[in-house]
């Protein structure tokens, strides 16, 4: 078992390397993290789940959503067109699905969404850089980022 202050120190270490690695980031950087991010939490959210630990689900199911509504609200749906609006109902999808999971503490649906964020990352990632370099309409619509 961890000592407290080692979490403590690791927890802030999280911190400063996130804020480091998001202060330098582009706009298609931005994304992949915020995608990471959601992987992640769904990770420890099933960790908590097999342990019986309640509250580490809720919080990491609660971080995810947080992050799955920040990437939805990025999205322009004007500029963005059938994409950003496919995406829009994906991501609505995957928030009930992940309150669904929280309630039912089933790591199935957490799988579910996991395989849809990984799916949206392969897209993302697939992006060629000229275009990420170029910062195209296609991204600001999808991205959400100006």
């Amino acid at each position: 078992m961890s000592h407290p202050a080692t979490h403590k120190a690791a927890n802030h270490y999280t911190q400063v390397d996130t804020y480091t690695g998001v202060n330098g980031a582009d706009s298609h950087r931005l994304v992949l993290m915020l995608l990471n991010g959601a992987l992640s939490n769904i990770a420890v959210a099933k960790g908590s789940i097999e342990r019986q630990d309640i509250s580490a689900k809720g919080e990491a199911i609660g971080q995810t959503i947080s992050i799955v509504k920040g990437l939805r609200t990025s999205l322009d749906l004007g500029a963005g067109g059938e994409l950003a609006e496919n995406l829009d109902s994906l991501y609505d999808y995957m928030e009930r699905r992940l309150l669904e999971a929280n309630i039912q503490s089933d790591p199935k649906i957490l799988e579910e969404v996991s395989g849809l964020l990984r799916e949206i990352k392969e897209g993302w990632v697939a992006i060629p850089a000229e275009i990420r370099a170029g910062r195209s309409s296609m991204q600001q619509g999808v991205a959400g980022v100006p």
